[in-house]
């Protein structure tokens, strides 16, 4: 993603309702830091500490996120619309109820993400390591995962429209896959979740 010039972030801590336009976050902590309902466009976050930040209800318009990390990072009911993410490592993040739209995951792992009752649109999860994720509820369209792992993901009550599981290096689904309606897998993915489909609709497969 091509970013206008940029001016550095002058401190003091992130501001409530704050409007944040063209702004470069390098290497900024900001652990603790409360911005809830806050906009951040054209902006570029590069190695910036994340824990516990408290985000929730903000705006993430044509924006980067590159190396950050943190546990614990508040993001519920927050918009990201036309964000990268690139090589997050990032423990227990709050998505739920928020609303991604044009973005693209890629590199990085990401342990314990909550979108649950999310909604995603034209999302690509790239290369990333996604460990137990929750989509419960969410409602996902056109959401492709390409040579991503996903490990005891929870798919209960989620909706999906043309999502597309071909290409992940590991599929393990903990919980819904009776919720994979509207996806893609592959012969050798429905070969591995044959066991689950069959449980699903009661089939005992003896021999």
């Amino acid at each position: 993603m091509r970013l206008p010039p940029l001016v550095p972030y002058g401190g003091g801590g992130l501001e409530p309702d704050g409007d944040y336009d063209g702004v470069r976050f390098e290497g900024v902590d900001l652990a603790d830091a409360s911005g809830p309902g806050a906009r951040f466009m054209d902006c570029a976050l590069e190695g910036c500490s994340l824990d516990r930040t408290e985000l929730v209800r903000s705006r993430f318009i044509d924006s980067v996120l590159t190396g950050v990390r943190g546990v614990g990072t508040d993001l519920a009911e927050a918009s990201l619309r036309d964000v990268e993410v690139v090589d997050a490592r990032l423990g227990g993040v709050q998505l739920h109820g928020a609303v991604l739209e044009r973005v693209v995951v890629r590199g990085g792992k990401i342990d314990y993400l909550n979108l649950r009752e999310a909604r995603l649109k034209d999302v690509v999860f790239e290369g990333c390591v996604l460990s137990e994720p929750d989509f419960g509820g969410a409602h996902l369209v056109r959401v492709e995962f390409r040579d991503c792992v996903l490990k005891r993901a929870d798919f209960s009550a989620a909706r999906m429209e043309s999502v597309d599981l071909r290409a992940v290096a590991e599929l393990d689904i903990a919980r819904g896959v009776d919720r994979l309606a509207g996806a893609v897998i592959s012969p050798a993915q429905l070969m591995e979740l044959a066991p689950a489909f069959a449980a699903q609709i009661g089939v005992r497969v003896e021999g």
